[in-house]
């Protein structure tokens, strides 16, 4: 933090003072900064990169040069549908997420939800039981290929666990089909890159359910930050607590596979292994199969990527230069394999960044009641987003004004106004506020964190060959696939 930086209880207590009320930041403070929507904004301050022109929302970088260009109905070599067609839709994987996008897509006129997959047979009952309540029938599928080679349906949802998410898009770009992916982006950096090279490719638009990207206190906490208001930016911080039991989620056995539910399948490129209900993970509402190398990466891609993506969509899209990260499971006793308290410095180009993960204490950052959030800190003032809001903190003599957008309606929605502008951006072939590209850099900076922390070393980042150096990385840097599935763009 800089020198100049507000103490901590005095910028508690600033913030408490600011709570429950909008404020405006000083007309002179603003009076002389850029004050544009940025959907995609850039810092003029940190210059990464030269400006894009108006088709290029997204940052290029070299490594992905040869994948090919950005959207262009020019391109568009799939079935241009008439302004009155409905987009049909498939949503493969209808577990807890799954559901929910079924729910905000059938919020959409312009969709028709035409299928639906999972390799548990009471997920698609419940799934065909929610289309049916929205007035939809829809075809339960099993077989997420038998979605893809159906050539009526234009458009997929991916929501399965995340070692999934790389193929699935992969071959929904080959065959043709539009793709909406949850977030994390892929288990590995490796697949990231593949993910995005298929978009350009074959010229789809891949949206990610980074949501909190179309969501007001995130556009606005852009707009601040790219307006120049925080002053010199040199340090940025992101948070997640929690308080949870020694015996965490368990340590179950192995048993036999519930009644209905494909395991082999579920597995699919991951390593076979016996049932067990954590690795499944489907016994409570949040599914624990993230806390298990061979599916996820843990709290560090699952909150982590939406806690460092606020800050690449403040900043441009940057990449670290390198990555320090310590874990360990000090407390909870359950047979999961991700840490339960982690800490990870990023050293991006201008400024530096850190993530802690506290699931042993609840105790939440700057006197908020909110367990989650990203910060700011600049030689003005700092600058904290959260789901719930934005607050302003001046530094002691600033001539910035503190400010607070809190709980207010019309910039609180994420998911509905991401799931329009993926609707939007098919129809008009330009690429989305989440396209795949943009969440493959947070995810995969997520990913460094767990590769440092698991191969114990600094891990130096090469962004151009999207790789690093030390080779005690390069084994967590690879993502293996069980036969007969393959990655290949």
């Amino acid at each position: 933090m800089s020198a100049s930086s507000p103490d901590p209880v005095s910028a508690t207590a600033r913030l408490g003072g600011l709570a429950n009320r909008e404020a405006r930041l000083s007309s002179a403070s603003l009076r002389s900064r850029d004050r544009r929507s940025f959907r995609h904004p850039r810092a003029p301050a940190l210059d990464y990169h030269q400006p894009m022109d108006s088709n290029q929302t997204v940052l290029r970088r070299d490594l992905l040069t040869a994948a090919g260009t950005v959207f262009t109905t020019s391109l568009f070599t799939g079935r241009v549908k008439g302004a009155n067609d409905r987009i049909a839709m498939g949503f493969i994987g209808v577990g807890t997420m799954g559901t929910d996008n079924l729910k905000y897509a059938m919020q959409m006129p312009e969709v028709q939800p035409a299928a639906i997959c999972d390799v548990y047979q009471p997920h698609r009952e419940r799934a065909v039981a929610a289309a049916l309540k929205g007035g939809f029938q829809v075809k339960a599928i099993a077989d997420f290929r038998e979605i893809l080679a159906d050539r009526s349906i234009d458009a997929v949802c991916i929501a399965t666990p995340d070692h999934w998410h790389a193929y699935m898009t992969v071959e929904a770009c080959k065959a043709g089909k539009d793709v909406y992916v949850e977030k994390p982006a892929s288990k590995g950096p490796d697949e990231g890159l593949k993910m995005v090279q298929a978009a350009r490719k074959y010229n789809r638009v891949v949206q990610a359910g980074t949501m909190q990207r179309s969501g007001g206190n995130f556009q606005k906490a852009a707009e601040l930050v790219a307006a120049g208001t925080l002053g010199e930016i040199t340090f940025c911080h992101t948070f997640q607590s929690g308080l949870t039991k020694r015996e965490g989620f368990g340590n179950l056995p192995d048993g036999p596979v519930p009644e209905g539910l494909d395991w082999d399948m579920w597995l699919g490129p991951a390593p076979a292994v016996p049932f067990n209900p954590n690795r499944w993970g489907q016994r409570i509402t949040f599914p624990t199969f993230r806390y298990f190398w061979d599916y996820a990466g843990g709290a560090m891609t699952d909150w982590g990527v939406h806690l460092i993506d606020p800050l690449h969509q403040c900043f441009g899209e940057p990449m670290p230069k390198s990555v320090v990260a310590l874990g360990e499971k000090f407390y909870v006793q359950d047979n999961c394999d991700t840490p339960d308290t982690m800490h990870a410095t990023f050293e991006y180009p201008k400024f530096l960044v850190t993530y802690e993960s506290r699931t042993c204490n609840s105790l939440p950052m700057f006197g908020l009641n909110q367990g989650t959030g990203t910060s700011i800190h600049g030689t003005e003032g700092t600058l904290v987003v959260t789901r719930r809001g934005v607050w302003v903190i001046p530094n002691s003599g600033s001539k910035l004004s503190g400010a607070t957008w809190e709980n207010i309606p019309d910039m609180t929605p994420m998911n509905l106004p991401h799931w329009k502008n993926f609707v939007e951006c098919i129809r008009s072939r330009q690429k989305p506020t989440s396209d795949i590209e943009t969440c493959v850099r947070s995810t995969s900076v997520c990913q460094l964190a767990n590769v440092s922390m698991r191969a114990k070393t600094r891990v130096e980042w090469d962004e151009k060959n999207w790789t690093s150096p030390q080779e005690a990385a390069k084994p967590y840097l690879r993502t293996e696939y069980r036969s007969p599935w393959k990655l290949e763009v």
